[in-house]
């Protein structure tokens, strides 16, 4: 049985663009890069025979996102019209100590965000905005004594 989320990855185009977004704009640190080139295990794993790729690990407390750019095969660009409402991951959430001044700050810095932020319930606050490939990350600003797993949003 798991104990708990270990990681998420997240497949990248550019692997420096993505680092420099996630680390100057959200607060991760560069733990380490690595590179998997033709004949690493990396291609048992998943499932692609001499693949190559680029990988990074960000550190962001105790959570770690994993980023891959493969250069060997060449993924493809999720398409533009995808929703929140489509089959499979649609999001990470990130906690905020202030989301409307993560949102102006980020604004500022010519991050495209899918909404204003959103007073959800009483004193959360949410805001959906856009990574380098499109992919969708929150902020969620929520009360200390608010530690609800499951319920609304």
């Amino acid at each position: 049985m798991s104990e708990g989320i270990e990681h998420v990855a997240l497949s990248v185009a550019d692997l420096d663009c993505s680092v420099k977004f996630y680390c100057d704009h959200l607060g991760f640190s560069l733990l380490r890069t690595l590179d998997c080139g033709p004949g690493s295990l990396l291609g048992k794993v998943v499932g692609l025979p001499d693949c190559h790729a680029r990988i990074a690990h960000l550190l962001l407390g105790s959570s770690m996102l994993e980023l891959f750019e493969y250069r060997d095969p060449i993924g493809q660009t999720v398409a533009p019209d995808r929703t929140q409402a489509d089959h499979g991951w649609i999001h990470m959430g990130l906690r905020s100590t202030d989301t409307r001044a993560d949102h102006r700050r980020l604004r500022e810095a010519g991050v495209e965000f899918l909404s204003e932020p959103v007073e959800f319930r009483a004193n959360v606050w949410i805001v959906y905005f856009k990574g380098p490939d499109g992919e969708v990350i929150e902020l969620r600003e929520t009360p200390e004594a608010d530690n609800e797993i499951c319920g609304d949003a």
